[in-house]
């Protein structure tokens, strides 16, 4: 097993996250496998607690981990499916280290962060590194550690000290270091002091980096004379420090790095020849090479636009809806598209707004208005949900494409019981606790008390009713299956009371649970483009296997035809991105037991209590 260590100094987010994507994009790209772990030295067990603008949107993954955004890179770049052990934090490693000493597995010993919390990171990184991501269901080659936050940080040391021993339980040659560093620019001139800081900073800690890439917040490129300074002041050959300058879009970022010999230095570095790498991987990489190439060269050629309008709560932050503009993006490069993505906050659509700040209300609702499609995202609380229904009922009355993804399929629901069931007072009980028409409520299994980890999460499947093959748009976009998966992080769900009602005058619930009880798709038949989802699709989209749900909706924003275009293809080569042993039935996903496709059986005894086969068990 080969590992390659990438930290950053100057400065937190300053593109580790993408450099460390990239680095394993070209590693796969030589037909090597790749997985990924990212590790942040905050306290939470994981990020379902923080709100979106603290770090990012929360990514969740198919057994329900709720992790860091760097992994939604991981697995777009690398097409992988990752674990939640995939993300490190503290809170993980000091709750594993105190639940050992309680057991009693260290043997009465004093307990201390050196050597028992840094054992137990790199334990950690060893047992997860070997554990399968691709579609080979092999071991990987290669693991990508990314060390979130700066080298320096006092929560970071424990981590930093794990890594320098690491090197040693490694071995030299199966380990690498990539450092990224800030370059600022002042008035034309690129300084290179705070890389030799944070360079001196890192030798001091026991860990010296084999490449300095270089980060430049503007287009110009790393000048010679810089990489000569940052060489000799920083003890590196001219060859291994990057200069990594902004791009037109960060999937040329793979390509920077490759023609400045990444691949050929890492190669030698870690003797990855040795690795004997069969032929068939090495046409498969061969084959996503080009493929990049080709994604990444059409895109710079792209003369027809498609405008989108974002309806959401937290557009301070552009991170919070990271997955939603990915795959926006990757569904933009299907339909031969640029994206224009207009961001929309919500609560400046809502009545108020026209008195307090009309200059604000009248620029969100030209942009609502100018869009060809409509997407509301997900969300938490009633901030800004007025202005989100404002949205929707526009673009259901004035046949606008519109996609609603879990909290924005609730609101579409409560909008259509409003405004055309004649339900007035229709609402979310997340909004109002004691509402007398509770047309979204609670759901009964989730912890009232607890909120880290206790949501309806992970992948879970959701089966379309009878007859919707004939007109389905969301189906057809899902290769006309009967049955698909895609990942859930909600707590609320439509009231079974109401569904009846909404079905009756026109909202069609195309998409169930699998004991048809809770609504998961709706869609609108007599629309150009009506879509909810309670789930995230988001969260599966690959650049060169975009979204289903997102597909569509850029496609009938771009056109009717370019919509019919897209849902024939997609019916004849739609691939699931999932792994063949993840998509089974929801009781076995409730398990947490991995099981080959297939061999999953649900047993009713006579009382009707339900139990679930597993691989003959």
């Amino acid at each position: 097993m080969k590992y390659i260590l990438v930290s950053g100094g100057v400065i937190s987010g300053i593109g580790k996250g993408v450099i460390a994507s990239s680095t394993g994009l070209l590693l796969k790209t030589t037909g090597l496998k790749v997985t990924a772990i990212k590790i942040d030295p905050y306290m939470n067990i994981d990020a379902g607690t923080m709100r979106p603008t603290e770090h990012g949107e929360v990514y969740v993954l198919n057994d329900g981990g709720e992790v860091d955004l760097d992994l939604g890179n991981y697995e777009r770049y690398l097409n992988v499916t990752l674990s939640r052990d995939n993300n490190i934090t503290t809170g993980k490693i000091y709750k594993e280290v105190i639940e050992k000493e309680r057991k009693g597995d260290y043997l009465g010993k004093t307990v201390q962060i050196v050597p028992h919390v840094t054992n137990g990171i790199q334990d950690w990184i060893e047992r997860v590194a070997r554990i399968p991501v691709d579609d080979t269901g092999e071991e990987p080659d290669v693991c990508i550690v990314e060390l979130g936050g700066t080298v320096g940080d006092i929560e970071s040391a424990p981590f930093v000290e794990a890594m320098r021993q690491f090197q040693f339980r490694v071995g030299h040659e199966n380990f690498a270091l990539i450092h990224v560093s800030l370059v600022p620019d002042m008035h034309g001139e690129q300084k290179t002091k705070p890389t030799q800081t944070t360079i001196h900073s890192l030798r001091g800690l026991g860990l010296l980096p084999d490449l300095i890439a270089c980060r430049l917040l503007g287009p110009q490129p790393l000048q010679p004379a810089t990489k000569e300074k940052i060489s000799m002041f920083c003890h590196v050959a001219p060859e291994q420090v990057l200069g990594v300058h902004d791009v037109s879009s960060v999937y040329h970022v793979p390509l920077l790095l490759r023609s400045q010999g990444i691949i050929d230095y890492l190669r030698k570095r870690l003797n990855l020849p040795a690795l004997n790498i069969s032929e068939v991987m090495v046409r498969k990489g061969e084959t996503l090479q080009k493929r990049w190439k080709d994604l990444t060269t059409g895109q710079e050629r792209l003369f027809d636009s498609v405008s989108v309008a974002l309806v959401g709560k937290y557009t301070d932050l552009k991170d919070s809806y990271m997955s939603v503009i990915k795959a926006l993006e990757h569904s933009a490069f299907r339909v031969h598209r640029k994206l224009i993505l207009h961001w929309v906050e919500s609560s400046d659509l809502e009545p108020e707004m026209q008195e307090s700040h009309p200059a604000k209300y009248h620029d969100a609702w030209r942009a609502v208005v100018g869009a060809g499609g409509i997407l509301v995202p997900g969300g938490f609380g009633s901030r800004g949900t007025e202005g989100m229904l404002l949205a929707i009922k526009y673009a259901r009355e004035q046949k606008i494409p519109f996609l609603g993804i879990c909290l924005g399929f609730q609101l579409a629901v409560i909008e259509w019981a409003r405004n055309v069931l004649g339900i007035s007072d229709a609402t979310s009980s997340e909004f109002l606790l004691e509402t007398p028409s509770p047309v979204i409520i609670f759901m009964p299994e989730i912890s009232k008390t607890h909120m880290g980890g206790t949501m309806r999460l992970g992948l879970r499947p959701t089966v379309f009713e009878e007859g919707t093959e004939s007109w389905s748009r969301v189906r057809k976009l899902y290769g006309g299956a009967g049955k698909i998966w895609e990942r859930h992080r909600h707590r609320y769900e439509v009231n079974p009371e109401y569904v009846q009602r909404l079905q009756d005058s026109g909202l069609i619930f195309a998409g169930k649970d699998e004991k048809g009880e809770r609504m998961q798709v709706l869609e609108l038949p007599d629309h150009p483009f009506f879509v909810g989802l309670q789930a995230h699709p988001e969260f599966c989209t690959r650049p060169l296997n975009p979204s289903p749900p997102f597909l569509g909706f850029v496609a009938a924003a771009s056109g009717p035809a370019v919509f019919e275009e897209q849902a024939d293809y997609q019916l004849r080569s739609f691939t699931p991105p999932h792994p063949e042993g993840s998509m089974v039935a929801e009781a076995v996903l409730r398990l947490g037991i991995p099981v080959a496709h297939g061999k999953e059986k649900i047993l009713i005894n006579g009382s009707g209590e339900a139990g679930v086969q597993v691989n003959g068990h």
